[in-house]
């Protein structure tokens, strides 16, 4: 009690000691611009403040995180180990995949894009149409032409007769659309061997009469131990980056 009460005066003496120390303050106004680069660096602050806000968004929507984060949540279930790995695993293994598979894009837009922005050679419409470039080669290169054309008949576009017809926003669905199946498909084929480990399980239990004996109890080692002794997690991460080449 007496803790709490020590604890309360300190709060309500905070303020008071604040400013008898000089300590610095942040404060945030709207105000007459002086010049016009007080405008764009003001713009380009709120630009930079939404582009953080959907960074989620854009990484999830452009980026092979879709893949990846999908064909690992099957493997986890495959297994049945429930909550092994945990989600936080899961998720920071397909972070840094997606960081390894798109590092030579990134780089690409770095070189082209951001670094001729900032030693300002180049205004911020040329940097932006040169950073869409190679993340367009990207999405083009993992999407199917059948995703592709839905998409442009759903929205009622023209036959394009290249790929620089094609919008970015109609590209971005057809390219997450075709990751879903690719992860989808992957997700199959992982589920194979499992699946074959609890059919045989069963059909032991069941022979001994032993139908009362959950079969995912006995099968979980058995499942564990093939995955172990081929190195599943080696195949796995393999296939998937192999997957985008």
């Amino acid at each position: 009690m007496r803790a709490l009460i020590l604890l309360a005066a300190g709060l309500l003496l905070l303020p008071g000691l604040a400013g008898a120390a000089g300590l610095p303050t942040i404060t945030l106004g709207i105000g007459e611009a002086n010049g016009p680069e007080e405008v764009s660096t003001a713009v380009q602050i709120l630009f930079v403040l939404t582009v953080l806000s959907v960074a989620p968004a854009i990484l999830l929507m452009t980026t092979a995180f879709t893949r990846i984060v999908i064909v690992l949540s099957f493997v986890r279930q495959a297994m049945g180990t429930q909550q092994m790995p945990p989600n936080q695993i899961i998720v920071g293994l397909a972070l840094f995949l997606t960081f390894f598979i798109m590092a030579p894009v990134w780089s690409q837009v770095n070189e082209t894009a951001l670094q001729p922005f900032l030693e300002k050679e180049i205004g911020q419409e040329v940097a932006l149409e040169n950073a869409l470039g190679p993340i367009r080669e990207f999405m083009f290169a993992q999407t199917k032409e059948q995703d592709l054309g839905l998409l442009m008949n759903v929205a009622g576009l023209e036959q394009p007769e290249d790929r620089d017809d094609v919008p970015t926003m109609t590209l971005i669905p057809s390219f997450m659309l075709s990751e879903l199946k690719r992860a989808f498909q992957m997700g199959f084929l992982v589920y194979i061997p499992f699946l074959v480990i609890d059919m045989v399980v069963a059909s032991v239990l069941m022979a001994m009469g032993m139908m009362m004996l959950p079969p995912p109890i006995i099968s979980l080692p058995f499942k564990l131990l093939l995955f172990v002794l081929v190195d599943g997690w080696d195949l796995v991460v393999g296939s998937l980056v192999q997957s985008f080449y």
